[in-house]
This record gives structure tokens, sequence and C-alpha cells, in this order.
């Protein structure tokens, strides 16, 4: 990928009911705060919660985004999301299809007035 192009990243976060992974991707995009938001699950999670062992169905939510929506994207999420303490992971793509970064670039603007 040539320097001059945006990064795409890839963030999750989880939730345990679909009506909340399905109001957070809408928002998201409404927002414009990614260019595509993915949805899977149920999915079974496994962690320590206050000092104890717990397992949960819950929700995984995938973002795509630009390096710029990273920020804004974050702040909002942590802000409306059910969880006291959401999921926030984010790594780089270290390689994204030339057809698909242009996808990505034209679909995480905000359109002209």
């Amino acid at each position: 990928m040539p320097s001059d192009f945006p990064a795409v990243f890839i963030a999750w976060t989880t939730v345990a009911q679909r009506a909340d992974a399905d109001r957070l991707a809408a928002e998201v995009i409404h927002r414009n705060l990614a260019a595509c938001v993915q949805i899977d699950g149920p999915v079974t999670s496994h962690f320590r919660w206050q000092g104890l062992s717990e397992r949960s169905e819950e929700y995984r939510l995938q973002f795509k985004c630009l390096e710029s929506q990273i920020g804004p994207l974050e702040r909002h999420l942590l802000a409306v999301h059910p969880y006291e303490t959401p999921e926030w992971l984010v790594v780089r793509a270290d390689q994204v299809g030339e057809k698909y970064l242009s996808w990505a670039r034209a679909n995480s603007s905000t359109p002209p007035l």
C-alpha cells in the first residue's frame, strides 16, 4: 500500500444483546465513524469479572475504518456502550485490497452539503 493512502483499521467490541449490537452499528454508520460494521454471534465468551469466572453469550461488532475515524469512533462507543468495561481492540490492517481501500475512502468521508 503506498504511503500516501490512509491506513485501514479493524476494531472490535462485544455486547450482550443483539438489539444493542444493531443500535451501535446503525449509530456508527449514521455518524460516519466507520465504513462498515459487521455483527457476529452469538459467540461464547469466557472471562474473569470481579474475581469470578464468567461465561456469556455476546454479539461481536467488527468495525472497518480509516485512521481519522478511530478517535471519534472510540469516544462515541465508550460513551454509549452498555458495559461498564467494554472490550475495545484496534489493529491496523497490514494489507488492504486496492478496490476495498477505495470503497472505504469513498464511504468514510462526509458528503458535501
